[in-house]
């Protein structure tokens, strides 16, 4: 009914929208929504491919501390090459789709 009214072609079913995997399993009616290869691209861009997978790295009453700033002139020199902001950003962009279970650390770690 929309082609008769708008010109467009099909390309059939969506496999990827921004970034996100769409998964369809008809037969058990289920949907699901992956961002794996973001997740690996982002692990790749802030060199962390080899660490691995676990659980969150913060629990609940965690807050981070001064004491876990950086202290010595060569420290902090080495965290201005850091891209922190942007590895907050990049993972507010999977939690905000998929990873709802990032809320709590990225908030905390948004102020930090």
């Amino acid at each position: 009914m929309l082609s008769n009214s708008v010109d467009m072609k099909d390309l059939g079913e969506a496999h990827y929208v921004l970034g996100i995997e769409i998964m369809r399993n008809r037969s058990r009616k289920l949907l699901g929504l992956s961002q794996h290869n973001y997740i690996n691209k982002v692990l790749k861009r802030f060199n962390m491919e080899a660490c691995s997978p676990g659980d969150l790295p913060i629990g609940k009453g965690d807050r981070p501390s001064r004491e876990q700033c950086p202290m010595t002139e060569q420290e902090q020199t080495n965290m201005k090459n850091k891209q922190y902001a942007s590895l907050v950003g990049s993972l507010m962009y999977a939690q905000v789709y998929t990873r709802l279970d990032l809320s709590f650390v990225l908030s905390v770690f948004g102020r930090f």
